[in-house]
């Protein structure tokens, strides 16, 4: 196991400098591509030239989402800058979960089936509790129950929240029954691991 954790180790290494690197680079050029839209650079110029050939193809899908968003055209490279850096966050962050995940996994394989077990619990205690965190935000967003990117966040808490909205009112407009399970969930999970 531990090389396979060093693998990640090395990997994520490389990622991080890939990100950085990429980031840089596609900085410089939404940059570029922002001075020629917003005319601080000569369009018709070398340079403006340039962007127009090579970059605005890239991000013509970008643009077309942030113009349907009511935004200006000329902000689509601020906002492809914005995306690509938040991906890189993503991709950096699950990584080093995976890999806290793996280690957390070795360590209880080392302990023996109760390690398995409290591990077993501790994750479905965590795969709850973002669910409805997920939930939560698909409420303030608006997203549809059913949209495929939030359904399973329906699918695993609504056993649970149900039953609690049946006892426990609405405040005005807001529904507290997330926020209950949240620390019901932490609390009965917590006993239970000193139980185990």
């Amino acid at each position: 196991m531990s090389t396979v954790l060093g693998v990640f180790d090395t990997t994520y290494s490389i990622l991080r400098i890939a990100f950085l690197a990429l980031a840089i680079a596609f900085g410089i050029l939404c940059i570029v591509d922002w001075l020629v839209r917003t005319r601080r650079v000569n369009p018709m110029g070398s340079v403006g030239r340039f962007a127009r050939r090579s970059i605005d193809p890239f991000l013509a899908p970008i643009e077309r989402r942030v113009v349907r968003a009511g935004a200006l055209p000329t902000n689509a490279p601020i906002y492809a800058l914005v995306a690509v850096v938040l991906a890189g966050i993503v991709v950096l962050s699950l990584f080093g979960f995976l890999r806290a995940q793996l280690f957390a996994l070795s360590l209880s394989a080392g302990a023996g089936a109760r390690g398995l077990l409290l591990l077993l619990v501790r994750w479905a205690i965590g795969l709850l509790q973002i669910a409805l965190i997920v939930r939560v935000i698909s409420s303030w967003v608006r997203i549809s129950p059913y949209a495929r990117w939030v359904r399973w966040s329906f699918v695993l808490t609504e056993w649970l929240l149900a039953p609690l909205r049946r006892i426990i009112p609405p405040l005005g407009m807001v529904d507290i029954t997330p926020i209950v399970a949240f620390f019901a969930i932490q609390l009965i999970g917590g006993a239970l691991l000193r139980i185990i």
